[in-house]
């Protein structure tokens, strides 16, 4: 026969064991309702319902826009796709790239010692440089490609001899400057003067330590400049210059006044002769679009790659976004259907 501490000790040693906590619990399995992360709130996202509207009335918007481009019969686009590719049209477009390839080349040849010489210690140097840039800034580019176009009423004669003394070799202005050298010149002068400020302007952005310390180490100036220096300011050169590549091809245009066959002349030749005027400026826009966007990405993979320890982690590709748009845009349609 048990005694009465027996029956005390085994009702003991069959009671559930506490819990850690010490708060006691139930003999019951835990179900559905008390898993883990059942008590938590269910997280909704917020319903941007300003951002949605918004977002139909611009597609709206930009809907009605292409509707009435597309159907207006004025823009006639038979017309827009036969001369698209047409010789005509093809040879501009080639001058038009071959003037602003050159122009941009030799503007910053010009421009990169105009700003060296700018940030001289030499003030004979600085305030020369400073005069170029105030000159070729404070006139209009079109004041200035009509003056060089009119040089030879100045110069009738150019030639090359010893400084205020005989001449060797002398040649008439007009059979030297033609229409498209005068435009080379003239653009490539005014592009130098922006170009310099350009390079100045990126070349101070870096910090003054850099120079010191290569100082300090012995590196000479000039390989300061070029191997420290130069690689650090192209993070603030190239967005800027970048931005003078598209505002150089769009301004070739204008070399149009001095009969230079670009695109608008180009176009301009044909309009006149069949009359179809806005055909053809449409033509002439989207190829200055076309152009233009492949330089807007040709500008970006540049800066990324000068981008690279300025930062963690280089900036995304726009294939990258969309991916990451899209990932975004389905994982919020999940968690709509799941609410």
């Amino acid at each position: 026969m048990a005694s009465p501490s027996d029956l005390t000790n085994a009702l003991h040693d069959s009671a559930p064991a506490p819990s850690p906590g010490g708060a006691k619990t139930s003999g019951r399995a835990p179900g559905p309702e008390t898993g883990p992360g059942k008590d938590l709130p269910r997280i909704v996202p917020r319903r941007r319902i300003g951002r949605l509207l918004s977002a139909a009335v611009a597609l709206l918007l930009f809907a009605m826009v292409v509707n009435s481009v597309v159907r207006n019969r004025a823009f006639q686009w038979d017309v827009v796709g036969g001369y698209f590719t047409s010789a005509a049209v093809l040879d501009g477009l080639l001058l038009t790239l071959w003037l602003t390839g050159l122009v941009m080349v030799l503007g910053f040849l010009l421009g990169i010692p105009l700003a060296v010489m700018r940030l001289s210690a030499n003030p004979v140097l600085s305030t020369l440089s400073w005069g170029f840039v105030w000159i070729f800034r404070s006139t209009p580019l079109l004041v200035q490609l009509l003056f060089w176009f009119n040089i030879g009423a100045l110069y009738p004669t150019l030639g090359l001899g010893i400084p205020f003394g005989p001449q060797f070799v002398t040649v008439k202005t007009v059979n030297l400057l033609g229409p498209a050298l005068t435009a080379v010149i003239g653009l490539t002068l005014h592009e130098a003067a922006y170009a310099a400020e350009v390079v100045r302007g990126g070349i101070l952005s870096v910090d003054s330590g850099q120079t010191e310390a290569a100082q300090a180490l012995g590196i000479g100036r000039a390989r300061t400049l070029r191997r420290i220096v130069v690689p650090q300011a192209m993070r603030s050169i190239v967005p800027t210059a970048g931005n003078m590549l598209i505002g150089t091809l769009k301004g070739t245009s204008i070399v149009s006044v001095l009969a230079v066959h670009d695109l608008l002349y180009s176009v301009q030749l044909v309009y006149n002769q069949t009359y179809q005027v806005i055909p053809l400026l449409v033509v002439a826009t989207l190829w200055y679009i076309a152009v233009t966007t492949v330089l807007s990405v040709g500008q970006f993979y540049v800066e990324r790659h000068y981008a690279r320890g300025a930062a963690r982690a280089l900036p995304p590709t726009p294939v990258q976004r969309l991916r990451a748009r899209l990932a975004a845009y389905r994982l919020s349609l999940r968690s709509l259907s799941n609410y």
